[in-house]
């Protein structure tokens, strides 16, 4: 028995001096379950199905919920694109009120995103676009609004400008993009990106959370904790990658300077305190104090869209949808109507 034991010590010893062998143990918080990166035990307010893709020779599913209205629906169709910290189920009160409205409302998980594959794949907006144009038809819906967040506004416009047949009406909710990130923040190579994302922690996670909002409530420690249990997991290396790579795409993919060609009647909804953009921790401070100005961003994407509307919301943060639900919702259906 002695034997065994001092092989296996001579063993373990072996292993540690291997060249990347990792040398840090990860001890998941003993009241948290690890969270699996396709969200396999995290519940969607609405069913949830699977397209079935095949992107540079991988088979990838990307999930989707569905919504047809309870009664009256009025034949129209919208469509809502998350943000990139962020995934499908964070529109469940949006989704809600537009189907008590009479729309359907259709709500993909990216690739990447969310309850979809991960893969190691060349992101861009064209293929993000690509993809969800293939949803639609699948779904035989023709003619759709859309309603981008976040990275998912810098999607909207890419997928506006690529199929402007589809998209009846824009509406583009604190996206990021209005500026070109490339002018003033360092490029971040994707294996630096990954290996800060592999380090996340649930403080540091709160943290950065924290400035999307003015006010923070109890009930936006959801979204901290869904990634923080993500890293808790065996295959979040798989995540982390992904993830890099998206960001890759936000920074190397401007959608800014196509604005003037957008074609369809598009309404901004921009709150007013929000200072959101690549690269903080990046810059001096004096440079950082130049990036994520909503409050001029929108006012000059408003200048540069040629049928737009403007609606600036005083006291909100990055995410309108949550922190002016109201206000949010009674803009898009007056617009949208």
């Amino acid at each position: 028995m002695l034997k065994y034991s001092i092989l296996s010590l001579l063993s373990l010893l072996i292993l540690l001096a291997l060249p990347g062998y990792a040398q840090e143990t990860i001890v998941p918080d003993q009241d948290l379950q690890p969270l699996g990166i396709a969200m396999e035990n995290y519940d969607y307010p609405y069913q949830v199905q699977y397209l079935a893709l095949q992107i540079e020779g991988q088979d990838v599913r990307m999930a989707f919920m569905d919504i047809r209205p309870p009664a009256n629906p009025n034949g129209m169709t919208v469509l809502l694109f998350h943000g990139k910290n962020f995934f499908g189920a964070y529109w469940e009160k949006t989704i809600e009120f537009l189907s008590n409205q009479g729309y359907r409302v259709i709500v993909p998980d990216q690739i990447g995103f969310g309850k979809s594959s991960k893969p190691n794949i060349h992101y861009s907006f064209h293929r993000l676009a690509e993809n969800t144009r293939k949803l639609l038809e699948v779904l035989g819906v023709d003619k759709v609004s859309l309603v981008g967040h976040s990275m998912g506004g810098m999607l909207a416009v890419r997928f506006s400008l690529m199929y402007p047949e589809t998209v009846s009406k824009l509406i583009l909710e604190n996206p990021i993009g209005l500026e070109d990130y490339r002018l003033k923040v360092p490029y971040t190579p994707v294996e630096s990106a990954y290996e800060n994302i592999l380090n996340y922690t649930e403080d540091g996670l709160r943290d950065y959370h924290r400035t999307y909002y003015v006010d923070w409530k109890d009930e936006y420690d959801e979204y901290v904790m869904v990634h923080y249990r993500w890293t808790l997991g065996g295959e979040y290396p798989r995540l982390a990658m992904a993830s890099a790579l998206t960001f890759e795409m936000v920074y190397t993919q401007p959608v800014v300077y196509e604005l003037p060609r957008l074609e369809m009647p598009t309404l901004l909804v921009i709150g007013q305190e929000d200072r959101t953009t690549l690269g903080r921790g990046t810059v001096e401070p004096e440079v950082l104090a130049t990036l994520g100005q909503y409050p001029e961003l929108g006012k000059k994407a408003a200048a540069m869209i040629p049928d737009s509307k403007l609606v600036e919301l005083e006291n909100v943060g990055h995410i309108p949808h949550f922190e002016a639900t109201e206000r949010f919702h009674d803009e898009i259906i007056e617009f949208l109507k």
